[in-house]
Formats: structure tokens, C-alpha cells, sequence
């Protein structure tokens, strides 16, 4: 075996949130050897934070806090731990239809339609009830187990076109075992009276309620929990860019042509670039089964008073074809500081309808602003070229801005891998490649790493990387990874960062232990519980303590504004 620049027990590729949960239960754990790498000088991977040359923050994409897991609760809290590092909000959000504000979920809330379209859509939701109780098979694709629990009508006004925008297949090339709490399913009852008696429905989900950071946008988190972790073990920017992946040789050969020699990777990259840079033929032949689409990020920025009409709503949905973005963001409302103070003085860019202002001095504000969702595929191509002033024009179309408000800031910025698509093919895809790389010692986990956008929010990500820790170490299962159902049906507490969260002995260090000088000698041996007599059966013990660190964080500028 060729020599290496550096050797880990574990070395983690990628400091998202998978990455970063990785890295932090290592950290708590103690033990293997271990190191963190990312191309990016900032963490936060998918779930980061630009800032334009104006001062209007981004997500990319529509990020907020709610949490299935007490672990993750933790780890936030302990990165942000005052109170006034967040906001917490009552999700307020609509269903753009007909001209009118739906609240979400549409299905639920049908009352709020013209008379025709209420006929349509309880006609179809009575036929899909009859037929449930009839019905001998399983819908076998998304677009069946639309008809089979909300009929024709809501299909048709809402759900068929609403979903192509988002993942940009039509529903009927998509399955539909990845939904869980993520589609409400209508009360066919209750939608009914609501009708009758002209009333609306309640929030439903589990991000009813959601928390946001005060400053920093959802990046400054993830910047946050990576300054808990100790920096000996963080390698960000050019000299964590990697280039190679030989599994044979259990080595990742850097862009600097440094190379670190592991015994287990955990890697957080799309699978289906993994594979490429394993030069793994067959696995690359494997992957061509899984589909993505692209998503386009655009943020506009405006001079003046959020509007009445706009209120304090949070994000919006919309199906029909008079913008080209699925969804809006309210991002000024989630927090004060997610753009400029209105004393910033900012000259007028142009007006919303394309016309020049009658004057270009900077003038103050206040300001506010909305983010913007376009997907793009194969299958629902993009115009790159006119997409701003595109999505400009279609917030004038569903009424969002009016043709003469002033645009003081813009941004868009594309990301090739958006949505993992729970395509047809996905499962004889992942029942495949996964294991294959996992027997390889390489765990291929995240929201593209694994592949599931059922376990792909920011709580579901982080716990990927905590249980591929835990799994490689302790033997534990990955539930999140393996039973999305049973962990978003429930509240997963467990493990906890302080307090009673290191479920599984150790058992290959109980001397050390009791010495005071835990060490773990050997992975396998431990993960088998063959050196100690314990045939594999599962061990449990107390968690050891975290060791906090300092949690100050910066912004980070993007390079994608236009």
C-alpha cells in the first residue's frame, strides 16, 4: 500500500448538516481518530447563507427549524444558546389559486374556492373514499395515491401541477412511499362542513411552528455548531477539496495531491458524483437510475413597507402557470436583520415592471424582501437568460408586488442537485449502491448522499450523520436512514448531548473508562463485540459530557449575485 500523507479512523466528507451531526457525535463519542473536509471555506453545505452587496440575506432554498429529534435540539441549542438568537413563528402560509389566498394544506381548506371548484373537489374526495374501501391494491405510483386519497379534482386544481413545479417530473413517474407526514390527507367530513359553513382549517405538520436564527440566516447554525467542534479536526476550503476516492486502497486523494488514508468514510457528496470519482463502472452504471432536479434560488429586494396584502405571512405556494416559481418566501418576516436597516441608503436598480426609476441616488429604506423556488430538469427545462425578470413578472402576476416598486437588490444563484426525486426507480437504485459502498467501509449519507428526501430537512440530515457515527462504532441501527416512518412519527429522544445520550457501551474501553483515559483500539472489534465476549449483542451506557466550544460566526458574501 502506497504511503499517506495523513491516517483517521473515520474521516467525514462534507460539512453540511450530515456532515457536521458526523463530526459532532465523534467528538462526544471520543475515541477514533477522526477529520472533517470540505471544499467550502464556510459550512453549511445545502443549508447555507448568502448575503448580497446590498445586505439581503438568502437561504439557499426554503430552510426553517423543527425538530423531530431531542439530539438535535441539543446541538442547536448549544451553538446558539440565547434567547435572542432566534425567532420562533406560526407558520402563516397560502395556496396561490384562482386569484384567491388558499391557506395550506389546499386540500383542507377547499371552502375557500369558487362554488364550481367546491363541487369538483368534494365530488372527487367522496369517489376516492368509496373506492378506498374497495380497493384491493396499493396506488403504485405518486399520481395514483393522489386520485386514491383526494380524487380528481384536487389533482387537477392543485396537486399534479403544483408537484411538476416542484420536482419538475410529473407525478406519474414518481412512488409514493417517501410521503409520510409530508402530503395531509383530506377529512372528507370535515372538509364537507367546512364548505357548509364557510370556515377554514387549522395548521397542520410538524412545522407548524418553526424556529429561525435572529442573524446569519439558517448558515449562521451550521457555522455555529462547526465552532463547537475542536479545529485540529477541520479542514474547510481548498485544502479539504477532494478529488479522488480509491476504496480499494481506503484513501481520499485531495485537489492539493495531499492524501488521507481512513479505515471508515462518511461522505455527504451526491452519490452519483461519488461513484465518478471512485472510477467505480459499475457503480457509476448504477447510479444512472437515480433522478434530481436542479433548483434556481432567486431572492428581490424592495424599498419600502411590507405591504398589507403581504402581511405576516411566511411561504406560499403556487400551482398555476402564470409564474415560474413554486414557492415564495417572505425571507424579511422570518427576521429583521435578513435585510438592510432602513437608515442603509441603496439606489433604486430599476422598477418591477422594467422601467427606469426617475432617480438612481441612494436613497434610504426600509426595505423587504422575498425568495423565490424554480426547479429545473430534463424534463421542465429552464430560460437561464430571462429567469429574474421572468420570476420579477410573475410576482407581479399573482399580485405579490405592484409593477412600480422599486427593486433595490437581486439575486440568483443555481444548484445542480436541488431535489433528490423519489423516482420509480429509486429504491432498486439504493437497495443496490448503498449497501455495495457500506461494504466497502464507505457509509454514503445526507440529503443526495443517501438519496431520501423523506429523511432530507435539516434535523432528518444531522441525525444521518449522527447514527452513520454511532452505526460505525457502537453497531447502533440507523433508524432515520432505514424507518423514516417510525422516526417522523415520533419524537426521538434517546440520545441526548449531555445527559443519558451515549445509549451504547463501549465495551472495548470499560478499563479505560475506569482510568479515566477512554480510548477506543479497534472499530471492528468493537462494532462486532468480538473482543469482549458480548456475541454481538447490543451494549448500552451513559453518555459521556460535550465539550463546548466558542460559537462566534461571520456571514458569508455570496459570489452568485447579479
Amino acid at each position: 500500500m502506497a504511503p499517506v500523507d495523513e491516517h483517521v479512523d473515520i474521516l467525514v466528507i462534507g460539512a453540511g448538516p450530515t456532515g457536521l451531526g458526523a463530526a459532532k457525535r465523534l467528538n462526544q463519542i471520543g475515541g477514533p481518530s477522526w477529520l472533517i473536509i470540505d471544499s467550502n471555506e464556510t459550512p453549511g453545505g445545502l443549508a447555507s447563507t448568502d448575503v448580497t452587496p446590498e445586505g439581503f440575506l438568502y437561504d439557499v432554498g426554503g430552510h426553517v427549524i423543527f425538530s423531530h429529534y431531542k439530539y438535535f435540539d441539543d446541538c442547536i441549542d448549544e451553538a446558539l444558546p440565547k434567547a435572542e438568537d432566534w425567532y420562533t413563528h406560526q407558520r402563516i402560509s397560502y395556496v396561490r389559486c384562482k386569484k384567491l389566498w388558499v391557506p395550506y394544506p389546499f386540500q383542507n381548506n377547499v371552502s375557500m374556492l369558487p362554488k364550481d371548484d367546491q363541487v369538483k373537489c368534494i365530488d372527487g374526495m367522496i369517489d376516492a373514499a368509496l373506492e378506498a374501501r374497495t380497493a384491493h391494491t396499493k396506488p403504485q405510483n405518486f399520481d395514483e395515491w393522489i386520485v386514491r386519497m383526494m380524487g380528481t379534482g384536487i389533482a387537477d386544481l392543485f396537486m399534479r401541477p403544483y408537484n411538476y413545479k416542484v420536482w419538475a417530473v410529473p407525478t406519474t413517474k414518481m412512488q409514493c412511499a417517501w410521503l409520510g407526514e409530508r402530503v395531509a390527507a383530506p377529512d372528507v367530513k370535515t372538509c364537507v362542513k367546512n364548505v357548509i359553513l364557510n370556515k377554514t382549517a387549522g395548521n397542520w405538520g410538524p412545522n407548524a411552528t418553526f424556529r429561525f436564527p435572529a442573524r446569519d440566516g439558517t448558515g449562521g447554525i451550521w457555522i455555529a455548531v462547526a465552532n463547537t467542534l475542536p479545529k485540529k479536526n477541520t479542514r474547510f476550503g481548498k485544502e479539504g477539496e477532494v478529488s479522488k476516492v480509491n476504496a480499494e486502497a481506503h484513501t481520499v486523494t485531495l485537489k492539493s495531491g495531499k492524501t488521507i488514508g481512513y479505515k471508515k468514510l462518511i461522505t455527504t457528496m451526491a452519490v452519483d458524483q461519488l461513484v465518478e470519482q471512485m472510477e467505480d463502472n459499475e457503480l457509476i452504471s448504477l447510479s444512472k437510475g437515480l433522478f434530481y432536479s436542479s433548483t434556481h434560488v432567486i431572492g428581490v429586494g424592495i424599498r419600502g413597507a411590507r405591504p398589507e396584502r403581504i402581511g405576516d405571512k411566511c411561504w406560499l405556494y403556487f400551482p398555476e402557470d402564470d409564474c415560474p416559481f413554486y414557492r415564495a418566501t417572505i425571507f424579511s418576516n422570518y427576521s429583521p436583520y435578513n435585510q438592510p436597516d432602513e437608515s442603509v441608503k441603496l439606489p433604486t436598480q430599476y422598477l418591477a415592471n422594467g422601467s427606469k426609476p426617475k432617480s438612481t441616488d441612494a436613497k434610504e429604506g426600509p426595505y423587504w424582501s422575498i425568495m423565490l423556488e424554480v426547479s429545473e430538469s430534463s424534463m421542465k427545462p429552464v430560460d437561464h437568460d430571462n429567469l429574474l425578470k421572468d420570476c420579477i413578472q410573475g410576482l407581479i402576476n399573482t399580485e405579490m408586488i405592484k409593477p412600480e416598486d422599486e427593486i433595490v437588490s437581486t439575486y440568483h444563484r443555481r444548484f445542480d442537485h436541488g431535489y433528490p426525486t423519489p423516482s420509480l426507480e429509486r429504491e432498486g437504485v439504493l437497495t443496490k449502491l448503498l449497501p455495495k459502498l457500506q461494504a466497502m467501509d464507505i457509509y454514503s449519507r445526507g440529503r443526495f448522499g443517501s438519496w431520501r428526501y423523506e429523511v432530507g430537512n435539516q434535523d432528518h440530515s444531522f441525525m444521518l450523520g449522527v447514527e452513520a457515527a454511532d452505526h460505525i462504532i457502537n453497531g447502533a441501527v440507523e433508524l432515520t436512514l432505514n424507518y423514516p416512518d417510525f422516526v417522523n412519527g415520533r419524537q426521538n429522544t434517546e440520545r441526548r448531548l449531555v445527559d443519558g445520550g451515549q445509549v451504547f457501551r463501549n465495551k472495548a474501553t470499560d478499563k479505560a473508562d475506569a482510568a479515566g483515559d477512554a480510548k477506543i483500539v479497534d472499530i471492528e472489534a468493537n462494532k462486532a463485540g468480538l473482543a469482549n465476549g458480548t456475541n454481538g449483542t447490543l451494549p448500552t451506557r451513559e453518555r459521556a459530557s460535550s465539550k463546548a466550544h466558542s460559537s462566534s460566526h461571520t456571514r458569508k458574501s455570496s459570489k452568485s449575485v447579479k
